[in-house]
């Protein structure tokens, strides 16, 4: 099995080992021991399946509470899978990372908790799976535009078929800081990513929590 990190820290790219011959291939999909060594979760309580046509994108999804970390694959068909760190306080926070995955290529993407997740179907159809460290809760289900001008998606399809809820999603820069994970290690003002103002001193980061220069007076922590 190799893995590979991703410019996000946690987001990790997985090339399972594969056994091949005339018959066709067996591979692992799962291994709680292989996997954990590798830094993922130990338990994951959910498995998903979805299938989609040319042209769909799903996304951007996240859940705050009960926040998911999300190992993502490909069945069968090929598609554009990203992970937007979305973690307030975060030195990533609005970064992306995008990969392809495809029934042929057999990668796997995990995506951490604290990471909104998003994908777009390239082959005429796409049955993707993924597993989830926590169950899914519609009254912390929350979404973010997948066109953000703030994070800057390079999507490879310009007028995707969407849901009409992932229509109307907000940008990040809209979403209370309340709504949004939390980060647990240094700090960074996540005023930079909006490009609104320079933390002081130089050098040091201010907690997003005390940053008044990015959320509204009306927002309470």
């Amino acid at each position: 099995m190799k893995v590979t990190a991703t410019k996000l820290t946690g987001v990790l790219i997985i090339e399972p080992q594969m056994f091949g011959d005339i018959r066709g291939f067996f591979m692992e999909t799962w291994n709680r021991n292989r996997y954990v060594k590798v830094g993922l979760p130990a338990d994951f309580v959910q498995d998903n399946l979805s299938f989609s046509g040319w042209g769909v994108l799903r996304g951007l999804h996240f859940q705050n509470p009960n926040a998911q970390g999300k190992l993502v694959f490909v069945l069968q068909g090929e598609v554009f899978d990203v992970a937007v760190d979305i973690r307030v306080g975060s030195p990533t926070f609005g970064q992306w990372v995008g990969i392809t995955l495809s029934g042929e290529n057999k990668r796997q993407l995990y995506i951490p908790e604290g990471f909104a997740h998003g994908f777009c179907v390239v082959s005429e159809a796409a049955l993707v799976a993924y597993k989830c460290t926590d169950f899914y809760h519609p009254q912390a289900d929350g979404g973010i535009a997948w066109n953000d001008p703030d994070i800057g998606i390079k999507w490879p399809i310009d007028t995707p078929i969407l849901s009409e809820k992932d229509r109307v999603h907000p940008r990040l820069r809209e979403i209370p800081p309340a709504r949004l994970p939390r980060y647990g290690g240094p700090s960074k003002c996540p005023a930079l990513f909006y490009g609104r103002v320079s933390c002081s001193p130089a050098g040091t980061a201010r907690s997003a929590g005390n940053c008044s220069a990015l959320w509204p007076p009306w927002v309470k922590w």
